[in-house]
């Protein structure tokens, strides 16, 4: 019974080694065994049998040496981009992405689909076709899914994958979660979709190695997702960050959510698009009186914007002037040395940044705007997608799924 308890302390051991490993080269890329043992406070020689076994095991491989200052150049290892894949699942209110990457952030395949999400049943019903779809390629590919990962907008517990605000969602004799469960028979993991951003930003974008930054997701809603001392902020059940739902306006719109006045109600794209088309019919000049009135989306908003419209770039800076007046707030909460506007409003570039520090340096205080960076971020959509990915990798990790 003692030798059994021993050899049991001795994997759980070698498992959480293991594991360590895995997660520093997700992390950080190739790295050498010296460097491994240092970050995992273990000895060289234990790490070199450990990176065999994972070896073997088609988890790693030698991709080359690295640099040294004397003598012989070191092996450097990393993950192998071999069958191993998760599946991104990205919900949003306008369509619905379908995402196989492999553990070196590569993509293997990609199903765009015209599916727009609603809380209802019917939703999930459609989402049927489109995993079968991507199920079959991923057959054809020889792929073993070790996990799957959705991001989607809502309320969303991350720890029992509920989402307070698509409630249909949640059916129990076959929820998002289950469906998903049953087309790629592997773990399935929820995040929303402002973390998942943030998430992407701290892990591969322009939050690497930052410990206070912002990053403000403009789409169909507004989110706001924070890292504050190196760690990403969830609160007690995963929601912080609303910023979208503070009331701005005493006397303002019906939010979706039932209150009024929210930020969302002024700030995002659906909101953009509702001013242009009230302006429009007010009789206000713009090139996009020429458009299809029905056609009119948040894209060609920021298009004709660009080319010079009057209308077009009035009501951006206003969007942008209620949004710094909102993230005022945060900045005051949370002293950041950076905010990232991602989202589609972000493609506006300029046009949506400037009016954002000019209301921050409006409603802060000075010394809380003389260091911080405002800037669209660089990976664009693709940082929602990484950071999803990466919450997998974590989760699978954390939760001792692999090796």
């Amino acid at each position: 019974m003692e030798a059994n308890y021993t050899v049991s302390i001795v994997d759980k051991k070698k498992s959480r080694l293991k594991r360590g490993i895995l997660k520093e080269m997700y992390r950080l890329g190739s790295r050498t065994l010296a460097q491994l043992a240092k970050a995992l406070h273990a000895s060289v020689p234990s790490v070199t049998m450990l990176i065999d076994e994972l070896a073997t095991e088609n988890w790693v491989q030698e991709i080359g040496t690295g640099a040294a200052q004397y003598g012989r150049k070191p092996a450097l290892f990393g993950l192998r981009p071999g069958n191993q894949a998760i599946v991104v699942v990205d919900i949003s209110v306008h369509d619905v992405k379908l995402v196989i990457f492999d553990l070196t952030n590569r993509v293997l395949d990609r199903l765009d689909v015209n599916l727009r999400l609603e809380d209802s049943v019917a939703f999930l019903e459609s989402l049927k076709g489109p995993l079968e779809e991507i199920s079959h390629r991923i057959l054809e590919h020889n792929l073993n899914i070790i996990g799957v990962g959705c991001a989607l907008p809502g309320l969303v517990d991350p720890r029992t994958g509920i989402n307070y605000t698509y409630k249909k969602l949640n059916r129990p004799e076959q929820s998002l979660q289950q469906l998903l469960a049953h087309y790629f028979d592997s773990p399935v993991y929820l995040i929303n979709d402002t973390k998942a951003t943030i998430l992407g930003e701290h892990r591969f974008g322009l939050a690497k190695g930052k410990n206070h930054v912002l990053s403000i997701n403009i789409d169909w809603g507004v989110g706001l997702g924070v890292i504050n001392n190196g760690e990403i902020l969830q609160g007690l059940a995963g929601f912080a960050g609303e910023l979208g739902h503070i009331q701005l306006q005493a006397d303002g719109e019906l939010c979706s959510c039932g209150k009024v006045g929210c930020l969302d109600t002024l700030t995002s794209a659906s909101s953009l698009v509702r001013r242009v088309k009230a302006g429009l019919r007010e009789g206000r000049v713009s090139k996009l009186a020429e458009e299809n009135f029905e056609d009119i989306d948040v894209e060609l908003v920021i298009d004709k914007a660009k080319a010079g419209d009057e209308l077009a770039i009035d009501l951006l800076n206003e969007v942008g002037g209620e949004l710094g007046k909102g993230l005022s707030i945060a900045v005051h909460l949370f002293n950041p040395e950076l905010i990232i506007v991602n989202g589609v409003v972000a493609k506006a570039e300029r046009l949506i940044t400037r009016p954002i520090e000019q209301a921050i340096d409006k409603y802060c205080l000075a010394d809380f705007r003389n260091k911080l960076v405002i800037t669209v971020s660089r990976l664009g959509e693709m940082a929602k997608l990484y950071g999803t990915q990466a919450y997998v990798v974590q989760s699978l990790l954390e939760h001792e799924e692999i090796p």
